[in-house]
């Protein structure tokens, strides 16, 4: 091989036009990132000695042991090959590469090979490396979605809200998915390097790597760590020794850096909407759009009868184990075409990345259209009949007699699959998509798909003679924790005759997804109701009753039950009651420049009488500032203001948001959000006079 060194003398990958025209540049503007299905070009200045008859050939390599070699083809290819164009002006040549809009997404090595008249390589550059990622601005892209105002939050939007509560009070908290924040797009591909696939058979995950089916697949799994070298540990309940508590996480960057920075070892804790906003994370971050979705009084059908079954003791207590209805649960849906799936089942597609049942032998859940669900097709793929049960399933529920035998006491055909909410496009407000997943309730739609989804319609509670005449609900105002509040129970006899009957209420701490944590309350009492009358019970909650027991989710839940005289059924209301906290205050006084200092100010008062020791702040922001923590000083008392302030220098301009979150040993995942605009800071240019 002749050796002519120096034909090409520098290079110029242009990152900063390339970046700018692939929407990359919040990735990084110096390293040159680029979409798929759509051209770029680079710069190769070269010496004299290259003579018009010498001929460029380009290749490109893929993977640590360049398992993937793909031969780039010269002039106008098809649009399923890599090809390029070359421009020659004296002493510069202009390389243009298209890439096929189903190219693999990934790092490539980029070999630049000067070829002499006779076929010989006379020069050799290898050093050129770039990223190719998902392209949904590109037509021909599977995961393409006109919708302009959609791309700008389901890619480009870093800052997210997340719904939880009750689907009777909705609750809202900031999350930060800081998707383009440093080192995020190599930690996701980190991740997908650490697969199971990946691990077996580099070179056929690479070659996969250009579906996005796979690749969020490859995440649902990689997002939890059962199985795998994943990111997230889940846990439950307390206590969370040797990490953190998933309610303190306020975003996804320090849980993938901590991951990453520890070579690959999971990171204590995860919950649901923990889970889901890591997936939204590295999901945007590739290109694939992707929303986070909370789903209220999700059911968990362990047995895949499509109902859930509820077992009480007489206690009324139903245990761990088995099936259970959460109060709400949190997954992503991406955009993608399934085109290894019947027509009309393309768009929103459910990802859960919550490890709770296997899926072929993986804890991973999805890609299923949302569409199938809907129409109770349950026989795609993947994971649809679990699905269809999360928003779909009857529960019932059963007391176990002193004898040992069960009776039914409840049948909820309506209650599953509420306010499925996610952040609106055009602002931090509430969409609700419960639509998206099902017929209106009642509906006879709603009724053939149950029937197609091979669903167990369950008919009600066998007709009772006189108890049916007796109603029983429970009421509350909108507690604050802290405080001492009443629950009142009414029992309303719509009947001719008294009605004489026991009534059980009990108040339990319990987790969102239902782990009971403690018995708050508990009171049974003889009532007698007349005829067209109501008769209310009041159940008073003190805080040092729930105070030692409430999960840091600050839910209390309510049961009564009602047992007549005579043996006939018992009638069984419930209620989950969130206790509403304090939110912090913060103020960032005047203007924010890019790479100047600027001050926040954050405070609250302790609602609690008691004091609150071992406060400590969590503070972050995509584009202004990395995780942080700020402990409180000494204890604070009942009533007492907490104020703190923090500097810091924001690293990007645009509109960008704050994220505060307090956690103490008695008052945990207090939170609070501002907008700070960061500004590029203009020199004035004095130009002399005219």
């Amino acid at each position: 091989m002749a050796n002519h060194k120096g034909l090409i003398v520098d290079m110029d990958l242009r990152s900063h036009e390339n970046n700018l025209f692939h929407r990359t540049r919040e990735i990084d503007r110096e390293r040159l990132i680029v979409r798929r299905g759509q051209p770029f070009s680079i710069t190769l200045q070269c010496s004299d000695s290259l003579s018009p008859e010498h001929n460029l050939e380009l290749v490109l390599h893929l993977g640590q042991r360049d398992e993937v070699v793909i031969k780039v083809q010269k002039g106008y290819g098809s649009a399923d090959k890599w090809w390029f164009q070359h421009q020659r002006a004296q002493d510069e040549i202009l390389l243009t590469l298209h890439s096929p809009a189903d190219a693999i997404v990934g790092q490539y090595r980029l070999v630049v090979l000067v070829m002499s008249p006779d076929g010989h390589i006379v020069e050799e550059i290898d050093q050129i490396g770039f990223h190719l990622l998902f392209n949904p601005w590109c037509k021909d892209d599977v995961v393409y979605l006109p919708d302009q105002s959609q791309l700008q939050e389901y890619v480009m939007n870093e800052d997210g809200v997340i719904y939880t509560g009750s689907s009777d009070f909705i609750g809202s908290m900031p999350w930060n998915y800081g998707q383009f924040e440093d080192n995020v797009m190599d930690i996701c591909f980190e991740v997908l390097d650490n697969s199971n696939d990946a691990l077996k058979n580099s070179k056929m995950d690479i070659e996969r790597r250009s579906d996005p089916i796979y690749i969020s697949r490859i995440f649902t799994a990689m997002v939890n760590s059962i199985g795998d070298r994943g990111v997230l540990v889940g846990r439950w309940n307390e206590p969370y020794t040797g990490g953190i508590a998933p309610s303190r996480w306020t975003g996804s960057v320090p849980i993938l850096r901590q991951w990453s920075k520890d070579g690959a070892k999971a990171v204590k804790y995860g919950q649901c909407w923990v889970f889901a906003g890591v997936a939204c994370t590295v999901l945007r971050c590739l290109g694939i759009p992707t929303r986070h979705i909370t789903n209220f009084d999700s059911a968990h059908d362990v047995d895949g009868n499509l109902s859930v079954d509820v077992v009480l003791n007489d206690r009324l207590d139903s245990g761990e184990k088995g099936d259970s209805k959460w109060n709400f649960h949190c997954w992503v849906e991406s955009w993608m075409k399934r085109d290894d799936l019947p027509k009309g089942n393309d768009g929103w597609q459910v990802l859960d990345p919550t490890p709770q049942e296997l899926s072929d032998g993986v804890f991973c859940c999805g890609p299923c259209p949302v569409t199938a669900i809907k129409e109770g097709n349950l026989e795609v793929k993947y994971d649809a009949p679990f699905i269809f049960a999360e928003v779909n399933a009857d529960i019932i529920h059963w007391i176990i007699k002193p004898g040992g035998q069960k009776q039914r006491i409840r049948v909820d055909q309506r209650s599953v699959g509420r306010s499925i909410s996610t952040k609106s496009v055009f602002g931090d407000y509430r969409d609700d998509v419960t639509l998206h997943y099902k017929y209106p309730e009642g509906s006879k739609k709603e009724r053939e798909v149950y029937e197609k989804a091979g669903r167990r319609v369950t008919e009600p509670i066998s007709e009772r003679a006189e108890p049916a005449q007796l109603h029983l609900s429970i009421k509350n105002a909108k507690p604050v924790f802290g405080t001492d509040f009443d629950v009142i129970v009414e029992v309303k006899n719509e009947g001719a005759t008294d009605a004489h009957a026991q009534l059980t209420m009990l108040a339990m701490a319990v987790t969102y997804n239902s782990l009971h944590r403690g018995e708050c309350q508990r009171q049974t009492t003889s009532v007698t109701v007349p005829p067209h009358k109501v008769h209310r019970e009041v159940l008073r909650l003190h805080y040092e009753d729930y105070g030692r027991c409430v999960s840091e989710h600050h839910l209390i839940s309510v049961k009564a039950l009602l047992e007549t005289h005579g043996g006939n059924e018992p009638i069984m209301a419930m209620a989950n009651i969130p206790l509403s906290k304090p939110e912090v205050l913060i103020q960032v006084p005047g203007k924010a420049f890019v790479w100047e200092p600027v001050t926040a100010f954050m405070s609250f008062i302790n609602p609690l009488p008691v004091p609150l020791k071992g406060g400590i702040f969590t503070v972050e922001g995509a584009g202004l500032l990395s995780h942080t923590e700020i402990r409180a000083d000494g204890d604070i008392a009942p009533g007492q203001k907490v104020s703190v302030k923090l500097a810091f220098s924001p690293v990007r301009t645009g509109v960008r948001k704050l994220l505060v979150d307090f956690d103490s040993d008695r008052l945990k995942d207090v939170r609070g959000v501002a907008t700070v605009v960061v500004r590029k800071k203009y020199t004035p240019v004095f130009t002399g006079f005219h």
